[in-house]
């Protein structure tokens, strides 16, 4: 099996159909809806690599990364949440779910952007901040300090997001399945 546009398109079809669902589900206050269909999401893709056991150690990581990060900005009082916290100061658990949901990208829809550790940065920088405000638009969270929050979320994604690809290579689930040049 050779890592088709197929696959890659599908990878992030299905990770923008989880994103949603988790930041709706948890606007209207049932956040476990969005976490079945991440989990469901994240499960499959875990099902499908040719290495399982790697690509579920990576969005482990990713997880525990994401719950250490997200739980610093609560704390902090940059980020507030309405629905899914289980613990006060503690990062709700749909958006930490949302962490194990970002990691299904980095060995498939974000490949590409290994070894290339300035778009990486700037990728995270900018797309870390913007997922969030997508979040506060939807009405699934809020700001405590808007500037100090979407500086904190650039910083931290700008970091996070070469980290996380550096660790995709160690816990490469779908090795092997690059498309090779036929001469």
């Amino acid at each position: 099996m050779k890592m088709s546009t197929t696959m890659i398109v599908s990878n992030f079809v299905l990770f923008q159909i989880g994103w949603f669902a988790c930041v709706w589900s948890a606007a209207v206050h049932q956040p476990w809806i969005g976490v079945l269909v991440t989990t469901g999401v994240v499960v499959a893709h875990v099902l499908r690599a040719p290495l399982p056991m790697a690509e579920l150690t990576l969005v482990f990581l990713a997880l525990v990364l994401g719950l250490v990060f997200d739980s610093l900005l609560v704390w902090q009082g940059w980020l507030q949440y309405s629905s899914g916290i289980m613990i006060q100061n503690i990062a709700p658990y749909w958006i930490v779910a949302l962490w194990g949901l970002f990691a299904t990208l980095l060995n498939v829809s974000l490949r590409w952007m290994r070894g290339r550790w300035v778009i990486a940065v700037v990728f995270g920088a900018a797309g870390g901040p913007a997922a969030y405000y997508g979040g506060l638009r939807l009405g699934a969270l809020e700001f405590g300090n808007m500037p100090a929050g979407l500086l904190a979320l650039a910083i931290g994604w700008a970091v996070l997001t070469p980290l996380l690809l550096a660790l995709s290579v160690r816990f490469d689930g779908y090795a092997g399945l690059l498309e090779k040049k036929t001469s």
